[in-house]
């Protein structure tokens, strides 16, 4: 029976061909997909341990908030690292020096102002140069480092976007007015928020700690062990030498690489779960055209089947030979599908470092025994799995077969125990879908997303005759005969349509469901940022970072400017016993304790004419009155009413009460507890920075207004001004990448299923031979019986489509439900253009796939088809 089954599989080599490719491909992506990983993660570690090779012992302050202005304020509350700290380090029996370290952000701008790389990776530190004069972690390229305040080092690849040279002058900015620096030296570095797309400004040592912390404090302190010298006894040193303090943290460099090691691993782990996630989404639509090119296979061989029944073979023997075939198929393809995988991670690591320009760490390409092991398991799993069900029902042909027709027809009881339990996980999943939206609970609405895709998958040969019928007319009136013989042909085997479809349901459904979701966020986002914003323009820094404090003033300064609302949050401790007016004579919070709020501090004056006030309960002059706002979703987490006093307590120490004034409806601009400035405001500490500035102008919003802000903070590429529609172009710019992502991951299934409609055509052709050779002899031409194949195959996409687009809408509106609270009013929007956009897509897929299958049937020999068995 084996030797039965290997010339199966050489006889059937055609046949078996688009199989081969289906499993080659879902094994690619699961091969490629842990080698670009392992690969990534291994370059990562590499990269990350250069970083440490000079340090043995690291110290750091973490009350050194080296991002400039922050909701705390910059002033040190405890011990910190010092200069004579440093010396103090340095002079220990097994160091051979110790360096500070100062860093933050710093926005370079190009020559045309424009800010160089992403505002989250914009990196400062201080250049600390040895007694050759180079600092050993950033090797210089040209030039050397800066010496005064009027100076700056870049690192190559941030110069060369920027078009500066040595000499050049540079514009930079932390978060104030542009400074104009003297371009000294260009450096290489490791670090990998500027190997990613950042960029670093080196400054002297007592230039950036001015920035950044103040006059002669460091953030940490790198110390270097002499040879030989045991770094757990220098550590144990170090910490005696250090000032003792909460903020103040002593480890090895050892511990910190293997810390990183491990935050590497976890990020490589998340982004490989994500992309195995869609490589299971490939396999899966394989398993449909697995099964239907083994049941088509079992079906054409019936009658040898039969007779090998009739002449001794049991029916383990025939199921063992089929899954025997299944089992050399998933081989084969998985082997190759292993080397594709490998050739796709160095093509992918290539075009990341090439023309996409991501800056990924080099590294030789990784191919653990475990990916190997994985790529040809997963493989032959899948395929023997999908082709177990065709093996099961060849073992039942009875020896009788042989002298009756090709095809079996599947008994009633079969189908009526698959349409009921098709209806069964239906039910189920639309409950868990309906269940999971009611209750936002995003695990409920993916099972039951789930359910319901098993259960009208099981229930597509039910559905097909229906679906399919409505599409008949037109055909057999366009058509005429060959629309009329393409409609019968596709509903006269429903369970082999069924599984045609079904492999590009998936797809359809996934995208649509993720398109659906998209337009459905951009149009909250949207309807909030029109609804709840009355300003101009906002203000902000692009990396989320604080503003000057200053900021505002000058701002307020601005020609074409008519209101203003600074926005800062301050953080207070309020007793939880202090409301309904139980606090004490002093207001200071109960004796049970005292949790901490975060205020969001406006200018009571003119909130009203920046921010939509909408109140559900209270007044809304609140703020004017020296009273609180509370948003109702605060309201709702803290239990919060109007009239509550609340003892708090500020960032400087003063204690205090504030009434809650009003609760105000949803609002995206005005959320969590809202304070008047000028009641929290002399309470927050010295250089407490500014979340944000709200702008109206005095003409509205115009091109004027927006270069005079620009102007008022200095020209400073990290600052953005953003007006309605700057918010709303970045919102949708950040959906649109995300799903164009995942269209991308998707694009294999959708090519899995092309295979899948290509290959159920060819074989459809190759069944129907005799019938289409008596289809020429009876007068239909080769035009029609081509017509005929391209229309049986355009119902089956159709249909796929179809079902598929109905299911990603109902999936996408219970997922939108589960994001209901995340975002204002969110209601499910579904795009007509998109959606037809997919199912012309389906229609033009359906079209394709038939393209070598029709000119096969068109050209076929009428006696020869005529005399085929």
């Amino acid at each position: 029976m084996y030797r039965t089954a290997l010339r199966n599989v050489l006889a059937h080599k055609a046949r078996l061909l688009m199989t081969t490719l289906a499993v080659l491909l879902g094994t690619a992506f699961v091969a490629g997909t842990l080698v670009f990983t392992d690969t990534l993660g291994n370059a990562l570690r590499s990269q990350s341990a250069k970083s440490y090779t000079d340090i043995t012992v690291t110290v750091s302050d973490r009350g050194a908030i080296g991002r400039g202005y922050d909701r705390g304020g910059r002033t040190a509350s405890g011990p910190t690292l010092t200069e004579e700290t440093r010396k103090a380090v340095a002079a220990l029996p097994g160091a051979a020096g110790a360096r500070g370290v100062v860093s933050g952000f710093a926005g370079i701008a190009d020559k045309k102002g424009a800010l160089i790389g992403n505002g989250f990776s914009t990196t400062g530190t201080n250049y600390v140069p040895g007694a050759d004069g180079i600092d050993p972690r950033y090797p210089l390229v040209e030039g050397r480092g800066p010496h005064t305040s009027d100076e700056i080092a870049l690192d190559a690849r941030t110069a060369d976007k920027g078009g500066y040279k040595v000499g050049d002058t540079v514009r930079v900015a932390v978060n104030g007015p542009v400074m104009e620096l003297k371009l000294t030296g260009t450096l290489h570095t490791n670090d990998p928020r500027v190997v990613s797309g950042g960029s670093l400004a080196a400054f002297d040592t007592a230039t950036a700690q001015q920035l950044y912390l103040s006059p002669g404090r460091f953030a940490e302190l790198d110390v270097k062990g002499k040879p030989g010298a045991d770094d757990t006894a220098l550590l144990a040193a170090v910490k005696q030498a250090v000032p003792q303090g909460d903020a103040i943290e002593a480890k090895t460099g050892r511990e910190l690489a293997d810390e990183q090691d491990r935050m590497i691993a976890e990020g490589t782990k998340g982004l490989s779960t994500a992309l195995l996630a869609f490589a299971g989404i490939a396999l899966f639509v394989g398993i449909f055209i697995i099964a239907n090119t083994f049941t088509m296979l079992v079906a054409q061989r019936t009658r040898e089947l039969a007779l090998l029944r009739a002449v001794g073979a049991s029916r383990k023997q025939i199921t063992r030979s089929v899954l025997a075939e299944a089992l050399l198929v998933g081989l084969t393809a998985s082997a190759a599908g292993l080397l594709a995988g490998i050739g796709l991670a160095a093509g992918l690591q290539s075009l990341l470092n090439g023309p996409w320009d991501a800056n990924l760490p080099d590294g030789p390409l990784v191919v653990a025994p475990g990916t190997v092991i994985a790529s040809l398991v997963v493989g032959v799993a899948v395929t023997v799995l999908a082709a177990w069900l065709p093996a099961r029902r060849a073992s039942r042909i009875a020896p009788v077969a042989a002298m009756t027709s090709v095809e079996q027809p599947a008994t009633q009881k079969s189908l009526v125990v698959r349409n009921t339990i098709g209806l069964l996980f239906s039910l189920a999943g639309a409950a868990g879908l309906a269940a999971g939206a009611g209750s936002k609970e995003v695990k409920l609405v993916g099972l039951g997303a789930g359910a319901l895709l098993i259960g009208v998958f099981v229930l597509t040969p039910l559905l097909s005759r229906p679906l399919i019928g409505l599409f008949s007319p037109l055909l057999r009136k366009l058509y005429g005969t060959p629309g009329k013989l393409a409609k019968e042909n596709a509903i006269r085997n429903p369970r082999r349509t069924a599984a045609t479809a079904s492999a590009l349901t998936i797809g359809v459904t996934l995208i649509t469901a993720l398109t659906v979701v998209g337009a459905s966020v951009n149009k909250a986002v949207d309807n909030a940022t029109a609804s709840d914003l009355k300003a101009d323009y906002t203000v902000a820094m692009e990396n989320y970072s604080m503003l000057s404090p200053d900021v505002a003033a000058r701002i307020a300064k601005a020609p074409g400017v008519s209101a203003v609302s600074a926005m800062r949050t301050v953080p207070v401790e309020t007793g939880q016993g202090g409301r309904n007016g139980s606090a004490g004579s002093d207001g200071s919070a109960g004796s049970d304790g005292s949790d901490s709020e975060w205020l969001t501090a406006v200018d009571a004056t003119t909130i009203d004419q920046l921010a939509t006030i909408k109140v559900r309960d209270g007044s809304a002059d609140a703020l004017k009155q020296g009273k609180l706002l509370v948003s109702s979703g605060t309201a709702e987490r803290t239990g919060y009413k109007v009239g509550d006093v609340l003892a708090v307590t500020y960032p400087d120490g003063v204690k205090g009460s504030l009434t809650v004034g009003a609760v105000l409806e949803a609002n995206t601009s005005l959320a969590g507890i809202v304070a008047p400035e000028n009641v929290v405001g002399p309470h927050a500490l010295p250089g407490t920075g500014l979340d944000k500035v709200l702008v109206k102008g005095t003409n509205g919003a115009d091109e004027k207004l927006k270069q005079a802000l620009r102007d008022a903070t200095g020209g400073n590429p990290l600052i953005a001004v953003k007006g309605e529609k700057d918010i709303k172009a970045e919102n949708r710019q950040m959906v649109t990448a995300v799903l164009n992502m995942m269209y991308g991951l998707l694009g294999m299934s959708v090519v899995i299923a092309v295979l899948g409609v290509v290959n159920t055509m060819a074989m459809s052709v190759f069944e129907r031979r005799r019938e289409i050779g008596m289809l020429r002899a009876i007068g239909l031409d080769r035009t029609g019986i081509g017509r005929m194949v391209r229309l049986e195959s355009l119902l089956i996409a159709l249909f796929g489509g179809v079902v598929g687009v109905g299911l990603g809408i109902v999936v996408a509106w219970a997922g939108n439900r589960t994001l209901a609270d995340s975002f204002k009013n969110m209601t499910t929007v579904v795009p007509p253009v998109q959606i037809l956009g997919f199912l012309v897509a389906a229609a033009v897929i359906g079209l394709l796939a038939a393209l070598w299958p029709a000119r096969r049937a068109a050209r076929m020999d009428i006696l020869g088809a005529i005399k085929s068995e």
